[in-house]
């Protein structure tokens, strides 16, 4: 089966913010674009993985041979158990580690809080020919920071800005981003997280805390709105994939990161040397 053959239209255009998007308007057990079922998304989704393997070691071999400064960053955010492991295990584990690099934003150590929100989102910027995921991200700070209260109304807007200078620069300097919120139901989170209280070896996933966020999930949708209203930009737009399908996200993103990649008319580096020459030679040694 050609991976593409099911789906019916670009998930790039049908998944990404514009004018007028509502996020309260976005089905979550939908699987836009894609006329198959869970069958024929796995399928897809494993021939894609070769095609993202590929186009991965094409970034990252460009910039070893040519000095190419160019690379792709996957931002995901997400209400708990929206399956962002998911993303980071079945998509991106499809590729060489050595071109991947992983963040997992956590909770702000006192060092880090310190110094303003973006200190440490630069250090953690992916290097020249890699694939970045950020596992949570500079959001956090918007979307948490409005929840709860943690900064003031007038902080929460200035941190807008900062981020929208912060990915006009990294686009700038030949980074392609690519901002995904994986769209999950309350229902679905609610199942998600009976699941992991059920399976002992789960448990090490579940954090009482997400009953407590659970409690401000309409705050959450808000705030989330109010981040696509003001960062949502021709450079780094955001995707809204819905969640309620696993499998469906894990395409949906697959083929984001992909057509990110494929825009960059990757190809292999020429050699060198003399192909011809160093074939006698290896013959005669």
């Amino acid at each position: 089966m050609d991976r593409e053959s099911f789906w019916t239209a670009d998930p790039a255009e049908l998944l990404r913010v514009g004018p007028g998007f509502r996020l309260a308007d976005v089905d979550t057990n939908a699987h836009p674009g894609f006329d198959g079922d869970k069958v024929a998304g796995q399928a897809a989704l494993a021939e894609g993985a070769a095609v993202l393997n590929r186009l991965q070691e094409q970034l990252f071999a460009n910039n070893v041979v040519n000095g190419d400064e160019r690379r792709v960053l996957l931002v995901l955010q997400a209400m708990d158990s929206a399956g962002k492991g998911g993303i980071v295990n079945h998509v991106m584990g499809a590729v060489d580690p050595q071109g991947v690099h992983l963040a997992a934003f956590k909770k702000p150590t006192a060092e880090e809080l310190q110094h303003d929100f973006l200190w440490r989102i630069h250090k953690q910027v992916p290097a020249a020919g890699q694939i970045g995921v950020f596992d949570r991200s500079h959001y956090e700070d918007v979307l948490i920071g409005r929840v709860r209260e943690l900064a003031l109304p007038e902080e929460i807007e200035r941190r807008y800005g900062a981020i929208n200078d912060f990915e006009e620069e990294l686009a700038r300097t030949g980074t392609s981003i690519v901002k995904v919120m994986l769209h999950l139901s309350k229902d679905e989170q609610r199942e998600r997280l009976a699941d992991r209280l059920a399976r002992p070896d789960k448990h090490w996933k579940f954090n009482p805390g997400d009953i407590d966020e659970r409690a401000r999930w309409d705050d959450y949708q808000e705030a989330y709105q109010l981040v696509f209203e003001r960062t949502a930009t021709a450079d780094a737009p955001w995707f809204v994939v819905p969640a309620d399908r696993k499998w469906y996200a894990r395409l949906a993103v697959q083929h984001l990161v992909i057509d990110a990649l494929e825009r960059m008319d990757l190809d292999w580096p020429k050699a060198d040397y003399d192909v011809a020459e160093q074939q006698r030679r290896l013959a005669a040694s």
